[in-house]
């Protein structure tokens, strides 16, 4: 006899996502898996009433939940606070999806393999072109993986459609807390991850359909916002080399007040709690993946 399948919890942070979290949820529930499934989505205080349809009673088994303008990485925190999955799959509310992609995707993390793994990331009307988690370069800007066929271990994974153990998660912390609205939050839970001895892999031979936008992003957010988040992972994960020239790539924002503020946070106990938690350092990470920074 087959064993029972862990629940698996899908949870999606929604902002003015209009028609898209409805095409999503509609995907999701037409495609085939062996796992049980129960689907938490965050409104965080949208303003096009694009949750409102979840209002209705239904048996799909959604449990929708509220948020007040807390950002991306809160938003995905707070729907994890409801889990109650052995798995947690983050995916963004702009997706379309394949048969058996939950079965697929979670086969690394049932084989220890991997500790938190992405799918291909596709492009909506270009299925053929998939990014496998990202990369960054010498000033840490992040940079797809293409043309990768086997699973494999990524230096960051896209958020866009994120699986891991519910223990995992805890255990990091989650997604940064101290985030603002938007802005580095994929990069530091995959940069955190690997420093506390975790492995994240990209499964290429499961594919997500991802819904780019080609207008304005249906939020409003700063390049402050943006800077700060950089900082703040800098500050929680860097060397103090590292640091300084994180400071001088800022852009758009006056990097002393940034750096101000960041430091008014609680950054530098966090700093303090990660770096006697960690398994690996900076150093080792970059060595590790050729990154020239």
């Amino acid at each position: 006899m087959e064993d029972k399948k862990p629940l698996v919890s899908i949870i999606f942070p929604v902002k003015n996502e209009g028609e898209h979290i409805q095409n999503t949820l509609n995907s999701l529930f037409s495609t085939k898996t062996e796992y049980p499934l129960e689907v938490i989505v965050v409104d965080d205080n949208s303003e096009d009433g694009c949750c409102d349809f979840l209002r209705q009673a239904n048996e799909r088994n959604i449990k929708l939940v509220y948020a007040n303008n807390a950002g991306v990485a809160n938003t995905k925190n707070i729907g994890a606070d409801y889990a109650k999955g052995e798995y947690l799959i983050f995916c963004d509310a702009h997706l379309f999806f394949e048969d058996y992609w939950i079965d697929r995707l979670l086969e690394p993390l049932k084989l220890g393999m991997a500790d938190c793994v992405n799918p291909g990331i596709a492009v909506y009307g270009d299925a053929k072109t998939a990014g496998f988690g990202y990369t960054w370069n010498e000033n840490l800007e992040p940079k797809w993986n293409v043309g990768r066929k086997d699973v494999f271990a990524a230096p960051l994974l896209a958020g866009g459609c994120m699986a891991m153990p519910k223990k995992v998660f805890d255990d990091i912390e989650g997604f940064e807390r101290g985030f603002k609205i938007w802005g580095r939050e994929d990069e530091e839970v995959s940069f955190k991850l690997w420093l506390f001895g975790y492995k994240c892999c990209a499964v290429p031979s499961v594919t997500v359909i991802h819904v780019f936008r080609t207008g304005a992003v249906p939020f409003t957010f700063t390049w402050d916002d943006v800077n700060y988040n950089f900082m703040r992972m800098a500050y929680s994960h860097l060397n103090e080399e590292r640091i300084e020239k994180c400071k001088k790539l800022i852009k758009y924002s006056n990097p002393d007040k940034i750096v101000e503020e960041v430091l008014k946070s609680d950054v530098m106990q966090q700093r303090e709690r990660y770096l006697k938690k960690r398994k690996y350092d900076d150093d080792w990470y970059m060595k590790q993946f050729n990154i020239p920074f």
